[in-house]
């Protein structure tokens, strides 16, 4: 190994370990912002030493020099721009965007140095692990692409399904998995094709069938996959930086995936095989008995002004609004009167794991007033008065019921609470499709409007009627 080689090995290793300690520093609040600019430094290092290989092989061509720099030029573009003017809400179609390039590149990186390496001898290692980058990254790629137009609403949210359907994935996995042995017995670009239309085909089929309720998780679940895709790539060109940069995402994704889904109470597997959440488009099914009572701004300010303790359930519909500013306004006038308020924050509240916890921390809420589903339940009990800011699924005691589409998801106990304020635009329902029982319980009334102008007029009527 030459001196140059060596060095660029060890600052790949140097910038691995700024996306390691970077991760590290996320995991607390307070640490969070310098662990972005941790693993920012490390990302630049890593770039940096790219381009000095590049150049000291000095195999590129002056039309891949421009090819190049007309690439960079364009990704940090369309990169800036979504990061100044995507909203919060999007975030979820966002990160499936970016799962889709990551992935998408991953695989272009396997599939060219197959192609390079066709004059001589592939050795099976390489066939392998170029195998799993172009399965991996083929399936995220056109999933993620899938998940993407789902949740953005190009694509019906509800699960699409049609009979025969898991044949089709079962056939399409076969003839991936059965043209990959043939591949690592022969050289074959026929074979690799095949394998990539499969591995295409398969990314689309898994994630039709899965309906916009468990999105969310299968975002999470592709991140892992573009992960473990970009790990594969590092084997493949004996990238160091590549190979530990994509264990971790692939680790954390994983990770990540399974506490979204023990949050949802339900199997990895369940969410795969799909069917679960109608999305935005079904129909409402009948699941709440009685009747809904509605209620003044006046009257619910009176409640919360003279209320000991308040819980407030942020849901989408604060993130949709993007009304953070005026519940942690809200807050903060009840705490000056003595009211010992808190947030409830459900683990899939919103469209993604932390969508509250970033809202409310753009709002300098306190951190240590956000409480965590088991910490907060026990509370509900000696609540005066629960405010629910748009939360439909996660409050919904028809969770608590065998037979419905939300069983055993475990649930905010909101309806424990001595009162109960609901802020809703409508009496739409959640992604899973049904009513919510708990706007038909006694102890709960209806405050239809915007969440943002809702908690403007309450913050105003506290001030006006109680000073």
């Amino acid at each position: 190994m030459s001196g140059f080689t060596w060095t660029t090995q060890l600052l790949y290793v140097l910038a691995a370990s700024c996306f390691v300690l970077g991760l590290h520093m996320m995991n607390n609040p307070a640490t969070a912002r310098r662990g972005n600019q941790v693993s920012v430094a490390g990302m630049v290092g890593a770039i940096a030493v790219t381009l000095a290989i590049v150049i000291h092989s000095g195999a590129v061509t002056a039309t891949g020099w421009a090819v190049m720099l007309a690439g960079a030029l364009v990704g940090s573009a369309v990169g800036l721009y979504a990061a100044r003017t995507v909203q919060m809400t999007a975030m979820p179609q966002l990160v499936s965007v970016f799962n889709a390039v990551g992935g998408g590149a991953a695989a272009l990186v396997a599939i060219h140095e197959y192609i390079r390496l066709s004059s001589g001898h592939v050795s099976v290692a390489t066939t392998v692990t170029t195998l799993l980058d172009v399965l991996i990254g083929s399936v995220t790629f056109s999933g993620s692409i899938i998940a993407a137009g789902k949740l953005q609403g190009v694509i019906t949210s509800a699960p699409v399904t049609f009979p025969g359907a898991r044949v089709v994935n079962l056939l399409l996995a076969v003839v991936a998995l059965g043209t990959g042995g043939y591949m690592i017995a022969s050289y074959s670009l026929p074979g690799l094709i095949i394998v990539i239309i499969a591995a295409l085909a398969f990314g689309v089929a898994m994630v039709m069938p899965i309906g916009g309720a468990d999105m969310p998780v299968v975002i999470s679940l592709l991140n892992a996959f573009t992960g473990t895709a970009v790990a594969m790539a590092g084997f493949v060109i004996q990238n160091w930086a590549l190979i530990i940069a994509g264990a971790l995402v692939g680790a954390s994704g994983g990770i990540l995936t399974k506490l979204m889904a023990d949050a949802m109470n339900r199997s990895i597997r369940n969410i795969i095989v799909g069917g679960f959440g109608t999305g935005d488009s079904a129909p409402v099914v009948a699941g709440a008995t009685g009747s809904v009572k509605s209620v003044a701004a006046d009257d619910a300010a009176i409640q919360l002004a003279y209320a000991s303790k308040v819980i407030i359930v942020p849901g989408y519909g604060l993130a949709a609004a993007q009304a953070q500013h005026e519940v942690a306004g809200l807050a903060e006038l009840l705490e000056s009167r003595g009211v010992d308020v808190s947030y409830a924050i459900h683990p899939v509240a919103g469209r993604m794991p932390g969508h509250m916890n970033v809202l409310l921390a753009e709002a300098n809420v306190p951190y240590p007033q956000l409480k965590e589903m088991e910490e907060i339940n026990p509370e509900f009990a000696r609540t005066d008065v629960a405010l629910v800011i748009g939360a439909n699924d996660v409050t919904n005691p028809a969770a608590r019921r065998a037979g419905t589409a939300i069983s055993g998801m475990p649930i905010l106990d909101v309806d424990q609470a001595k009162s109960i304020i609901v802020i809703k635009r409508s009496m739409g329902h959640g992604y899973a499709g049904i009513d919510n029982e708990l706007y038909a319980d006694p102890k709960t009334s209806m405050y239809f409007a915007d969440a943002k102008t809702a908690l403007a007029d309450l913050t105003s009527a506290v001030k006006t009627l109680v000073g």
